[in-house]
């Protein structure tokens, strides 16, 4: 089966972008496949490279990069979430007229075409956080 995720909830606030990440590393150990993760809104945060968390709680970044390392995941941060939030790739900095890039690599800025394509290309699409 092909999953995609829709993480809504931004990683400092409950647990739902660690929930999503967990509910991953499941689908992929049984097997599946994930076509994309996307984030949108709160959940576009996932991808602050410039996030710390304290020594005593998980990253939800390291988690969604050892991921995407370990199985090739497409991690799409949302552009407009991701703009608002001050967070920006080489390319948005470039575009943008910027000197940092915040976006941590393991994430892509991109548009609401690829959460459209991920649900054309995917058997269900599972939602984190609202």
């Amino acid at each position: 089966m092909i999953y995609s995720l829709l993480v809504l909830s931004s990683p400092a606030e409950g647990s739902g972008v660690l929930s999503a990440a967990r509910f991953a590393e499941a689908v992929l150990a049984r097997g599946h496949r994930i076509h994309r993760v996307f984030f949108l809104d709160n959940g576009a945060a996932s991808g602050a490279a410039t996030a710390v968390y304290p020594q005593d709680e998980d990253s939800p970044i390291a988690a969604w990069a050892a991921l995407a390392e370990r199985h090739a995941l497409d991690l799409v941060l949302c552009v407009t979430s991701a703009l608002r939030r001050g967070m920006l790739d080489a390319g948005e900095a470039a575009r943008h007229e910027r000197d940092a890039v915040t976006v941590h690599p393991a994430f892509s800025i991109s548009g609401l075409g690829q959460l459209i394509d991920a649900c054309a290309a995917s058997d269900r699409v599972i939602t984190f956080g609202g």
